[in-house]
């Protein structure tokens, strides 16, 4: 059996023939700064690739499963956008990296899934969340476009006109909300995730592996077609969007009311 890789930011664990992939960077709710942008995609790369598993499980250390954008990040990207491009091409190829996974690959949100951080969730092909966890892609609250997927996924799970309500407002579901409008499957109470992932993971590892991988690949066909023809200019809008005063004043204003609550 493969040995498995270490990361900086990111914690892989086997249990049988399931592949644990823990987010790792609790002090910041495993937002995403740009060593995690490049380490999740090596890492769902060999869990693609790796013969000692069926099911790959995507969750976050602590108290959040991702906060998504870095607030130290941002302000970088506003001394120098062209940092900000860069880092969206990662974004691109997590999305499609998870795309391109046969095996099921389903999120344990144990807490907030926010930004980045939700449309990794929502890529994810089985979701089950604490009932009390957020859910949302505030790209607007920050000024930005929610232009690294959030765009392409949020209408396929709930239909246009929600998806354009929650996304042009950046407002946060919980979990137990999510779940009645058909965002995610599943929202339980926090200490019953654990036996619910594992339970529903076994099932799977006790099916056809090689029918459940097929009918993944048959299934994703079209989110393969949609995120292609979005990613590219979801990432340029919000490309142009980094380099705008709204986005400037709307992280100030962020800075400002972390500040406040820490007082």
């Amino acid at each position: 059996m493969t040995d498995l890789p270490s990361f900086e930011m990111l914690k892989l664990t086997r249990k049988g023939r399931r592949l644990d992939i823990m987010l790792n960077r609790p002090e910041v709710l495993n937002a995403f700064g740009k060593v995690m942008h490049i380490e999740i995609i090596d890492a769902l790369r060999f869990a693609s690739a790796d013969e000692g598993s069926d099911v790959i499980v995507l969750t976050g250390a602590g108290k959040a499963f991702s906060a998504g954008g870095d607030l130290v990040r941002m302000e970088e990207f506003q001394v120098d956008p062209t940092e900000f491009d860069r880092e969206a091409e990662d974004a691109k190829r997590i999305i499609f990296t998870l795309l391109d996974i046969e095996k099921p690959v389903v999120a344990r949100v144990n807490g907030a899934a926010v930004g980045l951080g939700a449309t990794v969730a929502l890529f994810c092909d089985v979701i089950f969340a604490a009932e009390r966890a957020k859910i949302g892609d505030p790209h607007v609250k920050v000024g930005l476009v929610a232009g690294d997927g959030g765009a392409a996924i949020w209408p396929q799970l709930i239909g246009f006109a929600r998806a354009k309500e929650y996304l042009l407002t950046g407002r946060l579901l919980t979990a137990a909300e999510a779940v009645e409008i058909g965002l995610i499957n599943h929202a339980v109470p926090a200490e019953e995730l654990d036996a619910r992932v594992d339970a529903f993971c076994e099932e799977l590892i006790g099916g056809a592996a090689q029918a459940i991988r097929w009918t993944k690949v048959v299934v994703n066909l079209e989110l393969k077609r949609i995120a292609h023809a979005l990613m590219d200019p979801g990432i340029a809008y919000e490309s142009l969007a980094v380099r705008t005063e709204d986005h400037r004043k709307a992280v100030q204003k962020m800075k400002e009311e972390i500040a406040k609550k820490k007082e």
